[in-house]
Parts: structure tokens; sequence; C-alpha cells
């Protein structure tokens, strides 16, 4: 099974697949990204500004890096990534699921004034601006309202935990328990995000 949680930048699809991950006894976490950057990295500079997403070969390799992990690998496959093109949407979650992989495909939905609240929390100096993902907000939700069809996770008032619960019973899945205190659960999102960085 591929868990797909999609959303506008902010959403917090990766905090949600990594607390996911850390719930499931038989999971994966799979960054489309990562093709993204090898490819910036090994391309001469052909490709060094603009979205990942618009590289043809980035949507090709995830695609075919999805199918054989799909076929080999008998857990759940976690991808956190926005997708908010319906081309693109086809070329990898349409291609997969014709090809008879089980995809669930969450949108973590939220109100525009709650992404830029979460956004504006992210926003700290080392980070930097978050002008992509605020420049990209009216495409995210244009695409979730009218273009795709999935299940949407009405966020706006859930806590991560909740969000996690929902995507887990919507997938009859078996979440194992958290005991991390408070604290320990702060430390972890903050490490997570530092690692980001």
């Amino acid at each position: 099974m591929i868990i797909w949680i999609n959303g506008a930048f902010g959403a917090g699809k990766t905090t949600v697949a990594h607390e996911l991950d850390r719930r499931l006894a038989n999971s994966f976490l799979y960054d489309p990204e990562n093709a993204g950057y090898f490819i910036r990295r090994n391309t001469s500079g052909l490709f060094s500004n603009g979205d990942f997403q618009d590289i043809p070969l980035w949507r090709e390799i995830n695609y075919q890096i999805l199918s054989m992990i799909a076929k080999k690998y008998d857990g759940v496959v976690i991808v956190p990534m926005t997708l908010v093109s319906p081309i693109y949407y086809s070329e990898i979650i349409g291609k997969l699921i014709a090809d008879g992989v089980d995809v669930r495909h969450y949108i973590l939905y939220a109100e525009r004034n709650v992404i830029k609240h979460r956004l504006k929390k992210r926003m700290l100096p080392l980070v930097g601006n978050e002008d992509f993902a605020l420049d990209a907000l009216d495409r995210c939700i244009d695409f979730f309202d009218n273009h795709i069809k999935d299940v949407k996770i009405d966020t706006n008032n859930m806590s991560i935990e909740n969000v996690v619960d929902e995507i887990a019973k919507l997938s009859n899945l078996k979440l194992l328990p958290d005991r991390r205190t408070p604290l320990r659960k702060f430390l972890c999102r903050l490490n997570m995000m530092i690692r980001r960085i």
C-alpha cells in the first residue's frame, strides 16, 4: 500500500508522514524531492531553478521507483508530497493506480488563513521565508477544490495526532501506541525540522 499525503505547502504533510511512519510496525517513508535534488546535482545546471515537478524525468523516476517499491516491499510506503497538476497527478498516482497498486491518496485540507498562519509559524530566521509556499497557495487550493476528488481531511481544527489517527482509520491500519511525553514529541518534531533544513 502507498499512502500519498498531499496538501498545500504548510499543511503538515511531512510532520504527519513522520508521525505515521513512527506509529506503524512496517512502513517506509519515501521522499520524492530526493529525485529532484539528484537531477539538479547531476545535470550541470540544466534544472537549477524552478519546481522539480516540471521536470518530466522527475515524474518518471518517482513513478518507476514507487512502482518497484510497491511490488517488492510488503509494508506501507508513505509519500508526503504536494502534487497539484492534474497531468502530473495522472503521470504518477494515476499510473500507479492503473498498474493495480493500492494507493490511498489523502489531501490535508485547511482554509487559506489557517495555512498562512502555519507558514508564518515556520518562518524562522535560520530557515528563510516561505515565498514559494505562499505563491503556490491559490494554485493548491484551486486544485483541491476543483480538480481532484480524492479523500480530503479537514485539518483546520485537528492536531497532528488526530490526522494520523484519521489516516490510519481510513486505511484500515493499526497504529502502535505512542507513549512519548509531550516534551519528547516536541523534541522529535524539532529534530525533524532541523534535519529538513
